[in-house]
């Protein structure tokens, strides 16, 4: 089997085919040896499990959750790779490559039709840093049947991501993510682990999606509308940001507050999950 954890042995395989690095897909390539091992271990709860993979890259991550998996299937946008990916997986009879863009794939569809046979489906991906709250809203609002997501991001993504609400970290992301599953940080990932090596670190996230939290929400729109509008202008207190990010009258903003006993100074990251729950129903 190749060792696509050696730079020397992927600098080949690129060159063998012709492949440039795409910075429009902000292609950087995982290469180490022990990266991919620890994210695959981290995704499914059984060798049972499938694993969506979202961008296989020259199949690094891939190989290794098709050592450890029941079956891999894995969205890769870009058809320069996909010559590659026939060569590097070609030792794996449990990986599948499609060449299409995640962002417009039937995602419940192809979990029916691709693996009616495992236990469980877990996505897990090297996300892109330009893309990664776009990717990983679609994948959190697809209804699919997801058991978890396990993918690395720039770490100031991850840092926001996982930001619990109330904190200086908090946005609208971290609140948004949160109404579908429970984040938490994995562990970090340096610059020299890719090729080409980016600017910023990484760090390998994962969330367990939990739809129990949607019972309690009325109004689903309402509740992102409000993080959005809450978020928006978050240098302003909770007041002036939901009457300027909703459109509604500050007057009326203000008696909601009052009801809810939260204080119409307070910022946006200074509210709890709560909060933002009971303002979005009452809205």
């Amino acid at each position: 089997m190749t060792d696509l954890s050696n730079i020397k042995t992927v600098k080949n395989i690129l060159d063998k085919y012709g492949f440039k690095f795409s910075k429009s897909l902000g292609q950087n390539f995982i290469v180490s040896s022990t990266v991919c091992p620890k994210m695959a271990e981290n995704c499914g709860s059984s060798d049972e499990s499938g694993i969506l993979e979202i961008g296989a890259g020259i199949g690094v991550l891939t190989t290794e959750l098709a050592k450890k998996y029941k079956k891999v299937v894995s969205v890769e946008i870009d058809k320069n790779l996909i010559p590659i990916l026939k060569e590097t997986t070609a030792d794996y009879g449990n990986i599948k490559i499609i060449n299409d863009d995640i962002l417009k794939v039937d995602l419940k569809d192809l979990i029916q039709s691709e693996f009616f046979e495992c236990d469980e489906v877990c996505v897990c991906a090297n996300l892109p840093y330009y893309i990664t709250s776009e990717i990983l809203m679609y994948v959190l609002e697809s209804d699919a049947d997801i058991k978890s997501i396990t993918v690395m991001v720039q770490k100031e993504a991850a840092e926001r991501i996982c930001a619990g609400p109330g904190t200086r970290n908090s946005g609208a992301i971290s609140l948004a993510v949160r109404f579908y599953g429970t984040p938490k940080i994995l562990f970090n990932v340096g610059r020299g682990c890719f090729i080409p090596q980016p600017n910023v670190d990484s760090t390998v996230i994962k969330i367990d999606v939990d739809n129990s939290l949607h019972s309690r929400v009325k109004n689903k729109n309402n509740y992102f509308k409000v993080i959005k509008a809450a978020y928006g202008k978050r240098r302003k207190n909770i007041l002036n940001s939901l009457s300027m990010g909703l459109s509604l009258p500050k007057k009326d903003i203000e008696t909601l507050l009052e009801k809810l006993s939260i204080s119409a100074k307070k910022r946006a990251e200074e509210l709890s999950f709560d909060d933002f729950v009971n303002i979005s129903n009452e809205i």
